[in-house]
């Protein structure tokens, strides 16, 4: 259980220590100096100090009593807001909570008799032991007989605690090396139920007596004398089992009082927070926009708590995985809060998460100017500058978390995977045994320790390190790692030709690679579509019925509107275009609709929002989509035609604008295939051509072959080559079993799997001034192939 002591008391005794003339009101020295003090390990510049100071002044301008300076109830708003951690600043100046002499009336001793009647507490007790949701005036106990149930409830968990922990079924562990989620908890900042989480056992008899106690509580609380104070006796015993993490209890109580008072903001915002840790972010979520509504209709009344309900409401999406959602509601609470700080680190990390690797370190350093020493967000900032290339900067800032945090797992596990990068093996060995310290189990870790020992030449402790890598997972990720060790295997004998061992390759220019006949793919075209194919599968665009985008423009509702230069549009945010994909994806876990999303951000998004105004033409987009999604090439045409004709410049008419057809081949070009069509992406604005397209004139813009999108073709070969496999054939290049079309050098007779052959590798043993291939998708080609060459032969035999 969590201390009880009073948050705002807290607050009271930090303002206390600060305000030496005792005018009741912190001046700019006296501010400056608690902000010092509060973070010891930072060192702030006097820039620094003085924009904290200024944003504080400016923000909570309310609270300042001329030029005296901050009021109590001011710097107890600050805390409220999310710009300090009450706790963590009152044990770093080393306070106590109350007087040396009232330490002797502390809560009761858990040997204590069972008899209720011999575990009352007295007033004195209770006023030492609120907490600051009791205390505070927001959300304070009103009634008395309220009081009653919350003392003998904590008598009922105190028993429960007791007799659990007597047969060891209680447990509390400290998470504190664990990144925070950032999550308001108790309407400000509290780390207490990141740091711990407590393990109940809720099978037992004694758990069922205590349910059954509980029951009996919650019908008194009902049978009261008005519905306020049924609401209040409600609120405050799911107050308490949430503190005590009974989040199913506790949710038990918050939904009966949102039945009490429906508009009340509170219930919704704890019901929130309860199905929030209990996984079920769907519910949350539903919770949040309930809390959301409840608060924008109680005008100012609720004000104060907007940003929390924002902030939780992005978490609760981050949840479902629809992350450009949640950066909308990080943002909105970033605007009513500038120094939330928590906030605009969650606005970074989400950033981060979708790709918009600049944006994301702005937000994290604005993050850590307000909170220097916030270790997590130096972590995520780490992590974006490795992913800008400014790898020594990330280094640094890794390294602060660290220091911050020595524990922290997050900062260890990706300052070891920078190192991996850059090739600095030991280093990234190094972090990998700090992360198993903490977290022995941590199976990836253990992995790329194993593969860091390798590449740093200690090849026994490599096999070691894999071994108890095996022990922990068989998972697919297992497999991987082992194909990552047999390329840095390969690495230490390749010197780009200089050498003969397994993995050694000479890269043959691309005029010298010739292909034999007339299905022989060439290799700049499979280099092309080889990436085509990979972004479908990080997508899983590819399991995706390209029927789904005929119904969903059947279906949505969308209003035209019009761009500053042309004409209408059924445009839409970026963040409703998520719930759109959220449908086509629906058989994607959060996690992987995250990656999946952040894939189609980068590469397509970017170029369809040119302007970076956040909105996308929809029609457009499905019909980027269609030729990457699973159906019938045919079919994946026509629907790519009808969602050009389902734009509002087409729509009722059996043909498109020509116009529109060549943006639509420029900008499928610039999106697939990168290396054509991106210069020629402009030509199209201002052209007035206004012909209109049928479709069979569309398909042959569509499959030509040097300006369209012929490389299809070429995409449905590995699609459907995907488990092809040619015998015992390998690459005479990487050694892995050639999958898919086999390239047959037909002088030399080396065989190259799709990936080395659109790379230009060949062996350096086989030095051509040219290399012929042809390619056989299975190897009942290859068979027949060679029958026929035997029957050529036969014939020229005299």
């Amino acid at each position: 259980m969590a201390t009880r002591g009073s948050r705002s008391e807290k607050v009271k005794r930090i303002f206390q220590q600060f305000d030496n003339n005792r005018d009741g009101r912190l001046n700019r020295d006296e501010m400056a100096a608690l902000v010092v003090a509060v973070n010891p390990r930072v060192k702030f510049s006097d820039e620094q100090l003085n924009a904290i100071l200024d944003e504080v002044f400016r923000t909570y301008g309310e609270f300042i009593d001329g030029e005296k300076g901050l009021t109590y109830d001011g710097l107890l708003r600050t805390y409220d807001d999310g710009a300090g951690d009450v706790d963590r600043d009152f044990d770093a100046l080393g306070l106590e909570l109350y007087p040396d002499e009232n330490k002797g009336a502390s809560i009761v001793s858990e040997a204590s008799s069972s008899s209720i009647a011999d575990e009352r507490v007295t007033e004195s007790q209770r006023k030492q032991r609120t907490t600051a949701w009791a205390g505070s005036p927001h959300h304070k106990i009103v009634f008395d007989d309220t009081w009653k149930l919350v003392d003998e409830l904590e008598i009922l968990l105190k028993r429960l605690q007791a007799k659990q922990a007597k047969t060891g079924k209680f447990k509390s562990d400290n998470f504190d090396a664990y990144s925070d989620a950032g999550w308001s908890r108790e309407l400000g900042p509290s780390a207490e139920l990141s740091e711990k989480k407590v393990y109940w056992e809720e099978t037992g008899p004694d758990y069922g007596i205590f349910v059954k106690e509980l029951g009996a509580l919650r019908s008194r609380a009902d049978g009261a004398r008005s519905r306020e104070e049924a609401f209040d006796g409600q609120m405050a015993i799911g107050r308490v089992l949430y503190e005590h993490q009974l989040f199913k209890e506790a949710l038990i109580s918050f939904k009966r009082s949102c039945e009490l008072q429906p508009m009340d903001v509170r219930p919704h915002f704890r019901a929130g927070n309860c199905l929030y840790v209990l996984g079920k972010y769907k519910e949350a979520k539903e919770e949040f926009l309930l809390a959301l509504e409840a608060a924008e209709a109680g005008g100012n009344q609720w004000g104060y708590l907007l940003p929390q309900i924002y902030v939780n409401l992005g978490i609760a999406l981050e949840g479902e995985g629809m992350v450009l959602s949640a950066c909308e509601y990080y943002r909105e609470a970033a605007i009513l809060c500038p120094t939330h700080f928590r906030a605009l680190k969650l606005l970074g990390s989400a950033l981060f998460g979708v790709g918009e690797y600049r944006a994301a370190a702005k937000a994290l350093e604005e993050a850590i100017f307000m909170k220097p020493d916030y270790a997590d967000a130096h972590c995520d900032l780490g992590s974006a500058l490795h992913a800008l290339g400014e790898d020594e900067r990330a280094i640094e800032v890794f390294q602060k978390a660290i220091d911050l945090k020595p524990g922290h797992v997050d900062a260890l596990y990706n300052l070891g995977g920078l190192y991996m990068d850059l090739g600095r093996f030991q280093r990234a060995s190094e972090m990998y045994t700090r992360v198993l310290a903490v977290w022995p189990n941590h199976w990836r870790a253990q992995l790329n320790k194993a593969v860091s020992l390798l590449g740093a030449g200690e090849t026994e402790e490599a096999k070691k390190a894999l071994k108890e890598a095996l022990k922990m997972t068989n998972r697919v990720e297992l497999h991987d790692a082992i194909y990552h060790l047999k390329q840095l295997q390969k690495k230490k004998v390749k010197s780009n030709g200089g050498g003969n061992g397994e993995g050694a390759f000479v890269i043959v220019e691309p005029s010298k690679f010739k292909t034999v006949g007339e299905k022989t793919t060439s290799r700049q075209d499979l280099g092309s579509a080889i990436q085509i194919r990979a972004f479908q599968r990080i997508t899983r665009l590819s399991r995706c019925n390209v029927d789904l985008l005929k119904k969903e423009m059947n279906e949505i509702d969308v209003p035209v509107t019009y761009s500053g230069g042309g004409g209408p549009q059924k445009s839409i945010r970026k963040p409703n275009l998520e719930g759109i994909l959220r449908r086509l994806l629906s058989f994607l876990k959060p996690e992987t609709f995250q990656g999946a999303v952040k894939a189609i951000n980068e590469r397509i998004l970017c170029v369809l929002d040119e302007t970076g105004s956040g909105r996308v033409d929809l029609g457009m987009f499905y019909a980027v989509l269609a030729p990457i999604c699973n159906g019938p090439p045919n079919k994946r045409k026509r629907i790519a035609f009808d969602a050009l004709l389902w734009r509002p410049v087409n729509e009722g008419s059996s043909q498109i604008r020509k116009v529109d057809a060549v943006q639509y081949i420029k900008w499928l070009r610039a999106i697939y295939v990168p290396s054509h069509g991106i210069s020629e992406i402009l030509e199209v604005h201002g052209e007035t051509d206004s012909s209109m397209v049928s479709f069979s004139e569309f398909l042959t813009m569509f499959d030509d072959p040097d300006w369209g999108f012929g490389i299809m073709s070429t995409l449905l070969k590995l699609e459907n080559g995907d488990r092809n496999r040619h015998g015992r054939r390998v690459c005479a290049v990487c050694r892995y079993p050639v999958i898919g079309s086999r390239f047959r050098e037909v002088k030399s007779h080396f065989s190259l799997c799709n990936q080395c052959y659109s790379e230009g590798k060949v062996p350096p043993s086989f030095k051509q001034d040219e290399y012929k291939f042809k390619e056989y998708g299975s190897e009942a080609e290859a068979m027949k192939d060679k029958c026929m060459y035997f029957t050529l032969q036969s014939h020229k035999s005299p």
